[in-house]
């Protein structure tokens, strides 16, 4: 084995998301002398993002004030017009506004690309001087002798399938640091084995996911409104007992970013997410902004959805969890941008002020403490029995509760009362107590097949590399999740991972893993029923490469 090279620094952030950047930016605020270094599995900065987005710009505000004036794309489209839909088959019904809680507007928000924004942010942060390197995933964790995290170590390049060294093999580079910051958004590899290590989630509720799937379409621009807002609820989900809900954003050059969110919790096998979305785009309100207009975008990833009482302990000895890995998503508001900017803010003030006092690799409970006592907490408690409740007693019924629970806690009267979650994989129910879903077709002009549409992801991993899926025990995914469950891998990932074939020498079913295909979305290692499936990070750069989403 080749010796790894080591690169010592103050502090290593892993992930180029919004929550990373933004730490990497204060940090340098805090005090300039600060080596950071910020490594992203992506091609470049914004590949791997993808969001609705509509954006508050609250801890934006408070990051850079003059962010509007200095050319950042997120400014180029606030939000001027507000509409939230229940479908049912064919029909809509506008929610009324004044039902909603005032936490619920987007007064003042934007909407745009967030991979765009995050570009923008690594300009200002490498201006600043913070090391940005692309295409370098953190692979594992580094520890001292006292078990403290002291840093993290990047991805071996040029290794084959087999595990043999191609001619082009380079050992992966040890990050030694202070502090390390966790950034790698939902269901995060290195985050999952620190939760574990140091028994983060002891004293919280498990986190739960959704599954956000999204395209972008150029469209007609006589049907182009720049600013304006739509979600909807309902309908198709409403027809296999499923939730979750659709959003459509007019966003900047007469296009739209439109997505579907399927709460991963959903108990029948046979539920296949991606052709809700595309059975979503025929509904007569989708289909009358969409037709005329040409797809030129698709990617998929998950989405936290826990809430307050799912946030975990954030600070462990050398390091601390930020953004997306802790999970500070307002599911209500559909937004995280700006409470995962704020945590990484947090976290890179609690850091330069251990680093002044020469407490290099100490447990950042400041940190901690002061998210807590932050508007990010004052926020989300306010939405936090909003997903339990819908997931407990169905949309309909569930989204009444909700918005009481919500007005009351905005009125300050709320019930002293936290719901609690379950993971969503233990959802999942037996195949025989289903009946197999007949999916609609897809027409190829609004809706489209899985296998098209991730070319629109511009997905692609180094070829004869090292199977980044792995699954733990092969006889159990058949008995199992194929037996017992009808095999849901092949119909929840949204990008045509996971197939069921049969073995002509054996005549027994086997487990396809087509890796090339992947996403990142995480979907597999939340929602496989046995917690079977492992998603780690493939070589660098490997994976899609989001462009404007």
């Amino acid at each position: 084995m080749s010796e790894r090279e080591s690169m010592p620094c103050d502090v290593v952030i892993v992930g180029g998301g919004v929550a990373g950047l933004a730490a990497a930016i204060r940090l340098k605020q805090q005090n300039a002398e600060l080596e950071v270094v910020l490594l992203e599995k992506g091609s470049e900065i914004g590949a791997h993002i993808l969001s609705g987005a509509v954006v508050d710009p609250k801890a934006l505000d408070e990051l850079l004030p003059e962010w509007r004036d200095q050319d950042c794309p997120m400014a180029q489209t606030p939000v001027t017009d507000n509409w939230h839909w229940a479908l049912s088959k064919g029909k809509k019904h506008d929610m009324p506004h004044a039902f909603m809680p005032p936490l619920m507007s987007n007064k003042g928000c934007y909407t745009g690309s967030l991979g765009n924004l995050c570009r923008w942010l690594a300009e200002q942060a490498e201006g600043l001087g913070v090391m940005v390197f692309p295409g370098f995933p953190a692979a594992e964790v580094l520890f001292d002798d006292n078990g403290a995290v002291a840093g993290v170590a990047t991805q071996d390049m040029g290794v084959a399938a087999d595990g043999s060294h191609k001619p082009d093999y380079q050992p992966g580079m040890e990050i030694q640091a202070k502090y390390t910051l966790f950034a790698e958004g939902a269901r995060g590899n290195l985050t999952k084995q620190m939760k574990a290590r140091f028994d983060l989630e002891a004293d919280c509720e498990p986190q739960v996911y959704g599954l956000g799937i999204k395209e972008l379409w150029d469209i007609d621009p006589a049907k182009h409104v720049p600013g304006r807002v739509i979600h909807t609820q309902g309908w198709p989900l409403s027809e296999s007992g499923s939730w979750g809900g659709g959003f459509l954003y007019h966003q900047a050059n007469n296009q739209v970013a439109l997505g579907f969110v399927t709460a991963l919790d959903y108990k029948n096998p046979y539920v296949r997410p991606y052709m809700e979305f595309q059975r979503w785009k025929h509904h007569p309100e989708m289909a009358a902004i969409l037709e005329g207009g040409k797809r030129v975008a698709y990617g998929a990833r998950a989405i936290n959805e826990g809430g307050w009482q799912s946030v975990p302990r954030l600070a462990f000895p050398g390091g601390a969890l930020i953004g997306c890995a802790a999970g500070f998503v307002n599911v209500p508001r559909i937004k995280g941008s700006h409470t995962a900017m704020k945590s990484g803010m947090l976290a890179a003030e609690a850091v330069a002020a251990a680093l002044a006092d020469g407490r290099g690799g100490a447990e950042l409970m400041d940190y901690d403490a002061a998210v807590r006592s932050s508007w990010i907490a004052d926020e989300l408690k306010l939405v936090q029995n909003a997903e339990p409740a819908v997931a407990k007693f169905g949309e309909d019924f569930g989204t009444i509760i909700a918005g009481i629970d919500m007005w009351m806690r905005t009125l300050k009267i709320g019930l002293p009362i936290s719901m609690k979650h379950h993971r969503d994989y233990e959802a999942l129910q037996r195949a025989d107590l289903y009946t197999p879903i007949d999916y609609p077709k897809p027409d190829g002009t609004l809706s489209f097949d899985r296998l098209t549409n991730v070319a629109f992801s511009f997905t692609n991993h180094a070829e004869d590399q090292p199977n980044h899926l792995k699954v733990e025990d092969p006889e159990l995914q058949y008995e199992s999740e194929y037996l017992t469950y009808a095999g849901p891998s092949q119909r929840y990932c949204p990008a045509g991972v996971y197939e069921w074939l049969k073995d002509e020498d054996t005549g027994k079913m086997k487990f396809q893993i087509n890796s090339q295909n992947c996403v990142h979305c995480k979907t597999c290692d939340i929602k496989d029923p046995n917690q079977n499936i492992e998603w780690t990070t493939p070589e660098g750069g490997g994976g899609p490469n989001y462009p404007n989403m």
